[in-house]
């Protein structure tokens, strides 16, 4: 299992299409056998679960904390790192 941190810089947190493409991007992850996880206030979610990341009420300038478990971990998690910093 590998964690990193990330503050949101999207404007409108993690809503709508930055929420969208978070599990778009989760989903092909899973495909090689990776789980993402998001965490933020006490409250985690399945990344490929668009409702459920919405649900959580991330905003800008929160931090989640990310969690990637399976298949190449150390891949995995600089893939996600990547992703976040590009379009969260």
């Amino acid at each position: 299992m590998k964690q990193f941190k990330y503050v949101i810089t999207d404007e409108v947190g993690l809503h709508a299409r930055p929420a969208g493409l978070l599990a778009k991007k989760a989903k092909e992850m899973k495909g090689a056998d990776v789980t993402v996880m998001v965490s933020c206030n006490g409250k985690s979610a399945d990344a490929t679960k668009l409702m459920a990341i919405m649900g959580m009420g991330v905003k800008k300038d929160m931090e989640v904390e990310v969690t990637v478990e399976g298949g190449d971990e150390e891949a995995a998690a600089a893939e996600m790192e990547a992703f976040f910093k590009e379009n969260l």
